[in-house]
């Protein structure tokens, strides 16, 4: 198959954004938190719509596009924040404080949506892209500020490794241990959030949350090793974004962004079935072995345990 110029630019731009939610989202993977990528995913609708009426109103259809971005992360942390508010100034729980931010960001983004699309306002077709994904408009300037994104998260967690993998192994000990626990929470919701936004493009804000999950997800079946396991994530996501972009370059009517979330989640449940030591069907190897090595007899010549007809009793249960 020949890739021309615009398949090598979509192409580069999936796998960016796949590697990058790869590697992160082992961290909410490991800290059971797979759907922070989701709720940052859907309450970015609220930021991306604000800041493109705010555009539209202040420069044109061209500023409001250059504030999309800027919006969608600005979005993803104002709802981070709002999470972490109410459950300290409330006793409301965290899994229920983030259902409450996403019914409020998602559903006020999309009435923002209703309300600029009633109004037509010029460009505002664009924001379909972030809502449903289309990779196959990301230019190289997108892919460019892609790859900065992904340097910018990769260079974070390698300062951070040990503080971050200590935290999301085990937070009450790395309080105990000196480290400031607050402020490597929050940073890890801000890598979270970049990673996010910078993939919004392609898998737009329904369906991101499959690249955080399902890459982590397959890569957790095959170590125990959180290096090994963020490598592994990084190449599975940024497959995924490969074969979405594949696929949707030479069948027709084939979106791009579903198709990499249906790829990145047959990841993981293959590695779920295959895996060595954690699939399904090595555990239930494993348990055949045991049986035959603590029961080697057949049930009815086990030693030490009678049958009926030998202690006088019929099988019905009867002296």
């Amino acid at each position: 198959m020949y890739l021309d110029h615009t398949v090598l630019i979509v192409l580069s731009g999936s796998a960016l954004a796949g590697a990058m939610a790869g590697a992160v989202g082992c961290f909410t993977y490991l800290r059971k938190e797979g759907l922070l990528g989701g709720i940052v995913a859907h309450s970015s609708l609220l930021g991306i719509t604000g800041a493109f009426l705010l555009g539209s109103l202040l420069g044109g259809a061209e500023l409001a596009e250059r504030w999309i971005l800027p919006g969608a992360l600005l979005g993803g942390i104002v709802s981070m924040l709002f999470v972490s508010l109410v459950t300290r100034a409330t006793p409301v729980k965290p899994d229920t404080a983030m259902g409450v931010t996403v019914a409020l960001f998602f559903g006020g983004g999309l009435f923002l949506l209703r309300i600029l699309q009633a109004l037509a306002l010029p460009g505002h077709r664009v924001l379909r892209d972030y809502l449903f994904g289309q990779a196959a408009t990301i230019t190289r300037q997108e892919t460019l500020l892609l790859l900065i994104l992904a340097c910018s998260v990769g260079i974070g967690l390698f300062l951070f490794w040990k503080e971050l993998k200590l935290y999301s192994f085990d937070p009450h000990f790395s309080l105990s241990s000196g480290y400031p626990s607050r402020i490597l929470n929050h940073l890890l919701i801000l890598i979270v959030v970049v990673a996010v936004v910078a993939g919004l493009r392609t898998m737009g804000v329904v369906l991101m949350v499959s690249l955080l999950v399902s890459p982590a997800a397959a890569a957790r079946q095959w170590t125990k090793r959180l290096g090994t396991m963020m490598g592994l994530a990084s190449i599975l996501g940024a497959l995924a974004g490969a074969t979405g972009t594949l696929l949707s370059a030479t069948a027709r009517n084939v979106p791009t962004g579903p198709v990499i979330a249906l790829a990145a989640t047959s990841f993981a449940l293959i590695s779920l079935l295959v895996a060595p030591r954690r699939g399904i069907l090595a555990r239930l190897v494993q348990q055949r072995r045991n049986r035959k090595e603590f029961f080697p007899f057949p049930s009815q010549d086990r030693p030490g345990r009678d049958r009926p007809d030998q202690i006088g009793l019929h099988p019905g249960g009867r002296a």
